[in-house]
């Protein structure tokens, strides 16, 4: 049987767009030929998940994000349909986690699987969970650096505030004149160090006299070390008698005649005995003055008239 030409054109043209579907599908990583089973998730958002985005399980591609479309009740969640290549056995509390699957922030779905006993029938709805970009956990991780550097640069603000409020013309011209007394100082020190090397040099001779008269003294004790220790023990022996001496007896009798005397004192001068009388009675004192000096004018007399007193006579 001869085929037409219109035939083969037919056939031709059909075969090919069989392929182009085919390519198509097979591009989008969906085949003909395998079985769909088909998953759901709902999430607030979805980070610019994409239809044809992978799916994962532990790392390994099972399928594709078949579609992604608004609830029907326009609620703002949008749900993505997930599209597997085979039956896996997913534990029903899995969840269905947006991640970034590569640096450029492409996004792909990871199903982490749960440990539910009960599995998830083909067509069930996943929990939904959304990872941070990076651009989220890098703001994350910065925001507290940032708040810190913030809290930073106010305290070092106050601290420059403060800074120019104490550090007037007045403060610093004080630590100007502050530095210029300790430059004064330090010439002041670097000239009495140099003129203490210039002493020390031009008196080296009789340092030197002294330092060897000192070490001639030094060995001067040292030889006559059991000489000062008999000193030091004849010593120690004085001090030992003087110490047994009965010093308290000899205060004791040193306090009872000051007492004595202080009596004898007090007696006088209350005007008691001759003493006393003679102190404190003015007439008295003046009695023995008028007899002193009558006594001195009658031997005054009797020096100069001798013969009206005493009278010899030889026959």
């Amino acid at each position: 049987m001869k085929l037409s030409r219109e035939f083969k054109t037919g056939l031709v043209l059909a075969s090919a767009i069989i392929l182009f579907i085919w390519g198509f599908t097979f591009l989008k990583g969906k085949g003909l030929f395998q079985a769909k089973i088909y998953y759901y998730s709902i999430y607030n958002q979805v980070g610019g998940l994409v239809p044809s985005s992978p799916v994962f399980i532990n790392g390994v591609k099972v399928g594709i994000v078949n579609d992604v479309y608004f609830e029907e009740k326009m609620s703002g969640l949008v749900v993505v349909k997930l599209l597997l290549n085979k039956d896996f056995p997913i534990p029903s509390n899995s969840v269905a986690r947006i991640f970034s699957s590569d640096l450029m922030g492409s996004k792909a779905v990871e199903i982490v699987l749960g440990n539910s006993p009960i599995k998830a029938s083909p067509g069930d709805t996943l929990p939904g969970a959304v990872e941070a970009s990076l651009k989220e956990e890098v703001n994350q991780q910065v925001a507290p650096l940032k708040r810190k550097a913030e809290e930073m640069l106010s305290s070092f603000d106050s601290v420059l505030t403060a800074l120019q409020s104490v550090f007037n013309e007045n403060t610093r011209n004080d630590i100007s004149q502050s530095f210029n007394r300790i430059r004064v100082s330090l010439e002041n020190i670097q000239r009495t160090t140099s003129n203490i090397d210039t002493l020390v040099y031009t008196q080296k001779g009789r340092i030197s006299n002294i330092i060897a008269n000192v070490e001639s003294i030094s060995s001067n004790l040292r030889n006559n070390n059991q000489e000062i220790t008999a000193i030091i023990s004849n010593l120690n022996k004085v001090s030992d008698t003087l110490a047994k001496i009965r010093f308290q007896r000899i205060f004791d009798e040193l306090d009872k005649n000051l007492s004595t005397l202080s009596l004898i004192l007090q007696k006088i001068e209350a005007g008691e005995g001759s003493a006393g009388l003679l102190l404190n009675n003015d007439s008295l004192y003046i009695n023995l003055n008028r007899s002193t000096r009558e006594l001195e004018l009658l031997l005054q007399d009797i020096r100069k008239n001798p013969g009206r007193y005493v009278k010899f006579s030889l026959f």
